[in-house]
């Protein structure tokens, strides 16, 4: 079961990192872009993802909402996992 979960959180964060990736070259080349929305929400399910990516590509990193919501989503998903590791009921 942990495999599964493990490969579904590669999964997720791959594509987090490959929609920054893909945005970024978008901008440089003045086309229609992934919407800020839909970057957030993708790095809600794949923060490190997107972290990655924002340092990778170099982009978004001056973006307060960025800034400081990747890294609370990266918080907040380490306190789940802490959670369902130690303390769910099995």
């Amino acid at each position: 079961m942990s495999t599964y979960i493990l490969i579904i959180l590669l999964l997720i964060n791959a594509i987090s990192w490959t929609a920054f990736g893909i945005d970024k070259r978008k901008a440089l080349k003045k086309q229609w872009r992934t919407s800020e929305k839909t970057l957030l929400t993708l790095s809600f399910f794949g923060p490190l993802g997107a972290l990655l990516g924002m340092k990778t590509f170099h982009h978004k990193t001056k973006k307060l909402k960025f800034i400081i919501l990747i890294p609370l989503f990266i918080c907040l998903q380490v306190g789940v996992y802490i959670y369902y590791l130690f303390f769910y009921p099995f």
